[in-house]
């Protein structure tokens, strides 16, 4: 496994050589009625908890897809830099957000910090927004006749 740095977050992106492993991986652990133990280097076994055991599957699940995965903290601060990429936009673009109040944000000294949470809930009213316009643009464009 490769670890890409991303300031303080790391990205962990699955190399193909690796890809049998995790999807044998997925499949073992998609297997119902399953209790997983992790198994120590001097073979003592302890059952996997219920929640990391769900974690563990949707992490398997999303590198078996080849997606590159990010385990960020709830409680976590963000640098603007950070909070962008996450966004995917350009950090002047997200400046402009937090200036206009669309993401809260505190500063520490001269800089910007944006919670994890803060984050999370502009992103899914920002998706909300992409796919209630996006639903009326296709509608538009049915009644019109541009789309069949």
């Amino acid at each position: 496994m490769m670890l890409k740095q991303n300031m303080s977050l790391d990205s962990v992106i699955s190399p193909q050589l690796e890809a049998q492993s995790i999807k044998e991986l997925e499949r073992i652990l998609s297997v119902k009625d399953f209790q997983a133990k992790l198994v120590g280097a001097n073979g003592e076994k302890i059952n996997i908890p219920e929640p990391i055991y769900q974690v563990l599957l949707q992490v398997v699940h999303a590198m078996a897809s080849g997606k590159a995965i990010s385990i960020i903290p709830q409680q976590q601060e963000l640098t603007t830099q950070q909070a962008a990429e996450f966004l995917n936009v350009s950090r002047p673009y997200l400046i402009k957000l937090l200036e206009q109040g669309e993401i809260p944000h505190i500063k520490v000294g001269s800089h910007r910090r944006v919670r994890f949470d803060d984050l999370m809930s502009y992103k899914q009213q920002r998706d909300v927004k992409r796919d209630q316009l996006l639903s009326e643009l296709t509608q538009m464009s049915q009644e019109a006749g541009f789309y069949e």
